[in-house]
């Protein structure tokens, strides 16, 4: 057992030494020549599929001449196809044979080309297949649009392939299923808003007995069920068949906060405002004909119904998740809560403004007064019930990265906004007092920034004694932590570099950390279980200025105290 520890430790030595003497000249040129040869080939990829496409597309309009619409259009597409195909094809074999050594395969800018290409491939194919089913619809043949299509598809199904291989890359190897999925669910809830806001248009137009000359429902709404059908089907392939929905990474947790939660919360309560705008434009405001009020309400109705939707399934997901993406999620859509209801102040500040002007206003202040009073209603439920500003804050919500992030960033730019609004403010009442041909009142000068001015400022203290109060109650339930070890030289496997933060939280030092090279032919080891609590038990009552800590991949921890 002695003799183990004694080599494992001489080994480790080794592998200090070889990373303090390694020449890094080396690396830094490999990395240059990979990222050379993948832009080249991405462009070589791009080039193909674009003159491919171009003479594919003029062989299948067999109604016309190949050189129909001038000889420089062909000319263009041949020189494409035959100079960037045969380029594109060595080149890509010239890499894939590289691709079965394991540094090749852990390159960055390997899985930075195939996620870059997957995902043009993708969004050139799907836009070009819905141009095409359109035009067949219309009673038109676009062999341009068909071309495009079967080509990039083709160019999607290589690098789907790819993505699946053995050779698949090391780094960034769900980038692809996770944009796809992204990508998918926006073209489905665009289309579906698209196709149910054309029908209830149909709908509301038809009851209010308007007739618009020349308009057809059918246009926008076929257009909507093609999106609706083929962005189905790309995020089914990518969320579903693909395994997304149990990725659950950095970027898989960013798309379904940002896109699944924020994107769809704004879609919903955008249509939901729209609605309630409508409709108390209906009961209060009817200066204008009930055809003109009732214009937006179909694609309102829309987007909140189709937003609520998406809302509704990625939040139950979230829920699966850890308590770190649960608690962002929220805060997020509070964010937009708060936002509606700031803006919904400040319009109705801004209107109630508007009554005591003197001056000849275009417009009848109650408009704006109704736009703004329905934006605080919503956004002001919406932010109640995701805040939850009556119940108590436990303190690991005080504690969350995100809540804090989320307060420091809303009274910042509330504080900026606030400014800004306040210049605006001098600014008007510097030229009401300068200049007297203006023919406007004070009040209508400034009433627009300073209705904004004053909903910022309420956001930003409302928010600022917040964070205070969080910081305040964590000082206190914090304890003081005696610093026995003022810093530590992590060595450690890739795989184990989630040690250094177990480090911090144990000694309060500050922590460099050193990945071991691993040995040709050697594949990352899995941290077993116990790694964590015998680096605990080793630390405990250790004191040193400087501390080298050498972990294995077997969970053997060594200590070697530094001279200052």
């Amino acid at each position: 057992m002695g003799d183990h520890r004694g080599a494992m430790a001489a080994r480790d030595l080794r592998s200090i030494g070889g990373l303090l003497m390694a020449d890094t000249t080396g690396s830094a040129q490999h990395t240059v020549r990979r990222v050379i040869a993948y832009v080249l080939l991405f462009v070589l990829v791009t080039v193909a599929g674009m003159g491919i496409s171009g003479v594919l597309g003029r062989v299948l309009d067999s109604g016309s001449e190949i050189v129909r619409g001038g000889s420089s259009d062909l000319a263009q597409s041949l020189a494409f196809t035959v100079i960037g195909a045969p380029l594109a094809a060595l080149l890509w074999w010239w890499l894939w044979r590289r691709l079965d050594e394991g540094t090749e395969r852990a390159a960055l800018s390997w899985g930075l080309y195939l996620s870059g290409m997957y995902v043009v491939s993708l969004i050139v194919f799907s836009v070009a297949t819905v141009d095409a089913a359109n035009s067949v619809i219309r009673g038109a043949w676009d062999p341009a649009r068909f071309a495009t299509a079967l080509v990039w598809f083709g160019i999607w199904l290589a690098h789907l392939a790819m993505s699946r291989h053995d050779r698949r890359p090391l780094r960034l190897a769900t980038v692809p299923v996770v944009l796809g999925g992204v990508y998918g669910l926006i073209a489905a809830s665009s289309g579906a808003v698209s196709a149910l806001g054309a029908l209830l248009n149909s709908a509301i137009r038809g009851a209010s007995a308007l007739v618009l000359v020349g308009e057809s429902v059918f246009s926008p709404m076929t257009t909507g069920v093609l999106w609706f059908i083929v962005g189905g089907a790309v995020w089914w392939l990518h969320w579903v068949r693909g395994g997304a929905s149990r990725v659950t990474g950095g970027l898989a947790s960013v798309a379904l906060i940002w896109v699944g939660v924020l994107g769809a919360s704004l879609l919903s309560l955008s249509g939901i405002w729209m609605s309630v705008f409508v409709a108390l434009r209906l009961a209060f405001d009817r200066l204008e004909p009930i055809a003109v009020i009732t214009e937006p309400l179909g694609d309102a109705v829309a987007a909140a119904l189709i937003g609520a939707v998406v809302w509704r399934y990625h939040w139950l997901v979230t829920r699966e998740r850890t308590g770190g993406v649960q608690r962002a999620s929220s805060v997020v859509v509070a964010g937009v809560g708060m936002a509606a209801t700031a803006s919904g102040i400040g319009v109705i500040i801004n209107a109630l403004l508007a009554t005591l002007s003197t001056s000849i206003a275009g417009s009848d202040p109650r408009t704006l007064l109704l736009g703004g009073l329905s934006a605080f209603l919503v956004g002001g439920v919406v932010w109640w019930f995701a805040w939850k500003p009556a119940d108590p804050v436990s303190d690991a919500d005080r504690r969350d990265t995100s809540r804090r992030v989320y307060l420091v960033a809303v009274f910042g730019v509330s504080a900026i906004v606030a400014l800004i609004a306040l210049l605006i403010v001098g600014y008007g009442v510097f030229v009401f007092a300068l200049d007297s041909t203006t023919g406007t009142s004070l009040i209508e000068q400034v009433r627009a920034p300073l209705g904004l001015l004053i909903a910022t400022a309420a956001v930003f203290g409302y928010h600022f004694s917040v964070w205070r109060r969080d910081r305040a109650a964590v000082a206190l339930t914090t304890p003081v932590r005696e610093r026995t070890i003022g810093e530590v030289i992590l060595v450690t496997d890739a795989a184990s570099t989630g040690q250094r933060q177990l480090i911090e939280q144990l000694t309060g030092a500050s922590v460099t950390t050193w990945v071991r090279a691993a040995a040709p032919g050697e594949s990352p080891a899995e941290v077993p279980n116990h790694a964590d609590e015998r680096l605990s038990e080793a630390l405990n009552g250790v004191t040193a200025a400087r501390l080298l800590v050498i972990t294995g991949a077997d969970g053997a921890v060594q200590l070697v105290p530094l001279a200052e």
